[in-house]
């Protein structure tokens, strides 16, 4: 393979791995904790909302729903975290996409 070739392979990947990190910022993601926390995020990291049932809104619950919060959005970053992970290595090869 020339260089001519592995260059117009090396854009042709980078193409593709905009395209599938574009779509995965677009992305919405629903994450509940405990039937009472709901999150929905983008890929992008951005929350859309959170909504917090109102059966959990008693003076009694409120470390426990702020915790569920916390829960469900480091839940989610996690799992946007890995399908990003996931699309760098199956067009890359790698974890981490081209490197730079």
């Amino acid at each position: 393979m020339n260089i001519q070739q592995m260059m117009a392979q090396a854009q042709k990947m980078k193409r593709e791995l905009d395209k599938a990190l574009k779509a995965l910022d677009e992305k919405e993601f629903t994450i509940t904790k405990g039937g009472a926390v709901t999150v929905k995020m983008y890929g992008s990291n951005q929350i859309i909302s959170i909504s917090v049932d109102e059966d959990a809104f008693e003076k009694d619950n409120k470390e426990m729903v702020e915790d569920m919060i916390a829960m469900a959005i480091n839940e989610g970053l996690e799992t946007i975290a890995k399908e990003r992970d996931e699309i760098n290595e199956r067009i890359t090869g790698q974890a981490s996409g081209f490197g730079f």
